[in-house]
């Protein structure tokens, strides 16, 4: 086997060639000062026999660099609280179908059959565990356990993940925006007027067609700030929440500080917009 040298300048400086873990680590926190002939250096240098020999190693070390900044990535507290959110919402959804065929199921066989997941919940106290029905009944209310399981994670770590726009939004609100977004930093680089319509992107696309309206809100629509102001001044209240929630959304990403005044900013302004009601 040839004795390869560490060369002295390049991706490989001063580790060993056939480490593509510190390969690696060079590629993702390196430089270089000059442009220069790369892979000629590193055969000059005794590193490597060849130029195919070293294309051979860089390929080997950027796709273990690739493969750790996917790892780091998925761990990411974003990308933790975007799964819980996401496995939150499943939960909910499938549990009230599941709901609903046990409402149909029940309705065709009794008279006094109720609807919902807590209809759901009065079936599965029945004794007769191996009724199909029952059986059934009780996934039901296991799935929707969960799902409020995972709303009080959620609740617990989007405040530790994004603090002002956990306030700003409330926990729940603040996780789905993340995930719409797709994490955190992509959240922050949005301008406020795509922050406004997260999750009406089918009402946005319908716009963009000449087939309906332009949305004034997607998912924030659920918020305190727009529900409890008149429908005519909705639009302006979203907009002004939508830009206080982009602002939240960069300092979580780029300080993580604590902003307490922008909730006062986002009250005065909504109060303002309100006012206008009584004019």
């Amino acid at each position: 086997m040839t004795d390869r040298r560490s060369p002295s300048t390049g991706w490989f400086a001063g580790i060993d060639p056939g480490d593509p873990e510190a390969a690696a680590g060079a590629i993702r926190d390196g430089s270089g000062d000059a442009v220069r002939e790369w892979p000629q250096v590193a055969v000059e240098s005794g590193a490597f026999d060849s130029e195919a020999d070293y294309y051979a190693a860089l390929h080997d070390a950027t796709v273990t660099a690739t493969r750790a900044a996917v790892r780091e990535a998925e761990t990411a507290d974003d990308r933790q609280l975007i799964h819980s959110v996401r496995a939150m919402d499943d939960c909910e959804r499938v549990a009230n179908e599941l709901a609903e065929r046990v409402a149909e199921w029940a309705g065709s066989r009794r008279e006094d059959a109720g609807t919902g997941v807590d209809y759901a919940g009065t079936l599965a106290g029945e004794d007769d565990a191996a009724e199909p029905l029952v059986s059934l009944a009780r996934r039901v209310c296991d799935l929707d356990d969960e799902a409020a399981s995972l709303r009080a994670h959620v609740q617990r770590t989007a405040p530790e993940v994004a603090p002002n726009l956990s306030a700003l939004a409330g926990p729940v609100l603040a996780a789905r925006l993340v995930a719409l977004a797709g994490g955190l930093k992509d959240l922050a680089r949005k301008p406020s007027g795509t922050i406004q319509v997260l999750g009406a992107e089918e009402a946005l696309f319908a716009h963009l067609r000449g087939h309906a309206p332009s949305p004034k809100h997607g998912v924030i629509f659920v918020h305190e700030a727009i529900q409890g102001t008149s429908p005519e001044h909705r639009g302006s209240a979203a907009r002004a929440l939508a830009g206080k929630l982009a602002i939240a959304a960069r300092i979580d990403h780029y300080t993580g500080d604590r902003k307490p005044e922008l909730d006062a900013e986002l009250e005065e302004r909504i109060e303002r917009i309100r006012e206008r009601e009584t004019e």
